[in-house]
């Protein structure tokens, strides 16, 4: 769907919404947000991204924490075999923001309590409105992605990359990550920020990871929440963004006002992907000094699913 960009400094769209909200820009109706990016066009050209066919998976397992952060509930697996025949199923139960994930716009509201697009918590409540599911029914997120590897970036200069702690990553930042890459965007990409979250947690030990679980609010690298972050994700024009950490800004929220959460999810319809493996990706990006690929992931199909594991793969 080709429909024009407002600027930013326009925002709000709509008077009734969130500060900065861009609800109506694909219809009243609309429920695939900054999704209506990947139009056809845009997938036949990300698909030119394929040369040598080398596929990467960028999920984490679903059992990768054993006490999740968020309080919330660990992965399970039921093996059910059925004696005297060779035959078994399996139950999975889990929570569908304990490993990677998408955030879906039934996630995160607004500080006056809406989600995108004016969908209300008696809509949530009620209906399948702003579903995961539509996502899915859509082809679901298919497109260019965009690796902007900080860790490399960082430790190649000798900076400490702190996982554990709230430390924040400003734009000035990402750009030199993709100055030093020779990386340009295009609108309708798909961002991938990689912090080494996930490498560094698989170091820790049980006792640790425990500890890490124990926090209310625990403190996680991310993204920086400003004015300056929300502008330049507006102006690239990313049809979802992606991290390896729980928390895709730094945590806890350094600046509630420019909470990427509730701008991204409620005021925009960007998909936020959080705790990818994007370990292998850089490898293979690194390998071939080229940040880009073909992406494609989708979501399950469950009518008013709130979050989803991504089912994602890289192809170069």
């Amino acid at each position: 769907m080709s429909v024009p960009k407002p600027a930013f400094d326009t925002l709000p769209l709509r008077e009734d919404g969130p500060v900065g909200n861009a609800w109506g820009m694909f219809g009243d109706h609309d429920q695939l947000g900054m999704l209506n990016l990947l139009t056809p066009e845009n997938t036949a050209a990300a698909a030119r991204e394929i040369v040598e066919g080398v596929r990467v998976s960028t999920d984490w397992a679903l059992n990768s924490m054993a006490t999740p952060c968020f309080g919330r509930s660990a992965f399970e697996h039921v093996l059910k075999n059925k004696a005297p025949r060779a035959v078994n199923d399996d139950i999975l139960v889990f929570n569908t923001q304990s490993s990677s994930q998408w955030d879906g716009f039934r996630h995160y509201g607004s500080k006056q309590g809406t989600y995108y697009n004016g969908c209300t918590q008696e809509d949530i409540q009620n209906s399948t409105r702003n579903g995961i599911h539509v996502w899915a029914e859509n082809g679901g997120i298919v497109g260019r992605g965009v690796l902007l590897d900080y860790a490399g970036w960082a430790e190649a200069k000798g900076h400490d990359v702190k996982c554990f702690e709230t430390q924040s990553i400003p734009v000035s930042v990402l750009q030199d990550v993709a100055t030093s890459q020779k990386t340009t965007f295009r609108p309708g990409d798909i961002l991938f920020i990689r912090t080494g979250w996930t490498r560094a947690y698989e170091r820790l030990s049980p006792a640790e990871c425990q500890q890490l679980a124990d926090y209310t609010a625990p403190p996680v690298i991310g993204v920086e929440s400003s004015e300056s972050m929300l502008r330049w994700i507006w102006d690239q024009s990313f049809a979802a963004v992606v991290g390896d950490m729980p928390s895709f800004e730094a945590y806890p929220c350094q600046n509630s006002d420019f909470f990427l959460h509730e701008w991204l999810l409620a005021g925009w319809g960007i998909p936020i992907g959080e705790l990818f493996d994007l370990e292998r990706l850089s490898q293979e990006c690194r390998k071939r000094d080229r940040w880009t690929f073909f992406f494609s992931s989708v979501p399950l199909k469950v009518p008013g699913g709130v979050a989803s594991p991504p089912n994602g793969v890289a192809i170069f």
